[in-house]
C-alpha cells in the first residue's frame, strides 16, 4: 500500500506553498525513512525508463521520436490528474523516451499533475504554468469529473462546467504555444463496480461520461490525443478498473508519440 500511495501521490505538488517539505519530510509523511523513500522514487523512475527503452527498440516507433516537433531546449509541461501524475505515467516515460532517444535537445520537463485533480481544480495551477512559461502544454483532465457519487446520480462536475474550465485552462495558459489534449482514459466498468473501495464510498465511472469529454476536446481547434483505445483491453488497467497499469501507461505514451507524427 505504502508503495501504491508513493507512486500516485506527490505532496510537494499538493503543498507547494510550504518551502520545507523537502525529501525526508515527505518521507516521513508515507511513514518511511529518507533512504527508503528514495528507493522507491528511483524504483520507479527505473521501471519509467525500462518501458522506454522497449518502446524504443521498435525501430518504427524510434523513428516516429525522431519526427517528434520538439525544438532543442524547449519546455514541456502536462497538467492532469493521477494518470499523469503517476509516477509510472505516459508522461513520464514520454519524457525518458526523448531523453534516451534524444539526448542533445535538452528538452525541459515539468510535471503539474495532481491525484484526484478536477478540471476546477486545475483551474488553480494556472499561476504555476503561466509563471514556467512552456512551450508546450499536454492536459490529461476530466475523468475525476465524470466520477458519479451517491450510486452513480450525481456527478462530480457537469458537463457544462467541465467544457467552460477546460477552455478557461486553455485560454488563460499565458505563453503556451503549442496546446495538445489528451482524452481521460477508458475505464473497466465490472471492476469498478466491483471494487470494495469504490463500492463502500458509491462511486463510479462510466465510458459514456468519458466519451462525452473526448467528444468535447474533438471539436477544439488544438491537436488532440485519442487515449481510449489504447487503454481498452484489461491488462491496461489496475484491479480498481480506473488506474492504470504500467502496461497501461506505455499504450498512452505509444499513442502520443503516434499522434503527433501522423
Amino acid at each position: 500500500m505504502i508503495a501504491r500511495l508513493v507512486r500516485a501521490q506527490r505532496p510537494e505538488r499538493n503543498l507547494p506553498y510550504l518551502p520545507q517539505l523537502d525529501e525526508d519530510r515527505i518521507a516521513a509523511l508515507f511513514g518511511l525513512d529518507p533512504a527508503g523513500y528514495r528507493a522507491l522514487c528511483q524504483g520507479f523512475d527505473d521501471q519509467a525508463r525500462d518501458a522506454a527503452a522497449e518502446l524504443l527498440a521498435d525501430g518504427a516507433f524510434a523513428a516516429r521520436v525522431d519526427r517528434l516537433p520538439f525544438r532543442p531546449g524547449q519546455r514541456i509541461a502536462a497538467v492532469g490528474e493521477s494518470t499523469t501524475a503517476d509516477r509510472l505515467s505516459w508522461f513520464e516515460i514520454l519524457r525518458h523516451v526523448l531523453t534516451l532517444r534524444r539526448p542533445a535537445d535538452d528538452l525541459g520537463w515539468e510535471n503539474l499533475s495532481l491525484s484526484g485533480c478536477t478540471s476546477t481544480q486545475a483551474l488553480t495551477q494556472l499561476p504555476a504554468l503561466a509563471f514556467r512559461r512552456p512551450d508546450w502544454v499536454f492536459c490529461m483532465l476530466g475523468g475525476n469529473d465524470v466520477q458519479r457519487l451517491a450510486g452513480g446520480s450525481t456527478r462530480l462536475v457537469s458537463p457544462t462546467e467541465t467544457a467552460r474550465n477546460l477552455g478557461t485552462l486553455r485560454d488563460l495558459a499565458a505563453g503556451a504555444a503549442n496546446w495538445v489534449w489528451l482524452t481521460p482514459s477508458a475505464v473497466d466498468e465490472e471492476r469498478i463496480r466491483s471494487y470494495p473501495h469504490f463500492q463502500r464510498a458509491g462511486l463510479s465511472w462510466a465510458n459514456a461520461d468519458l466519451d462525452e469529454v473526448a467528444a468535447f476536446l474533438a471539436e477544439q481547434p488544438e491537436s488532440m490525443v485519442d487515449t481510449r483505445p489504447a487503454t481498452r483491453p484489461a491488462e491496461a488497467h489496475q484491479e480498481d478498473g480506473l488506474h492504470l497499469t504500467l502496461a497501461g501507461q506505455r499504450a498512452v505514451a505509444a499513442a502520443v508519440v503516434e499522434a503527433l507524427t501522423d
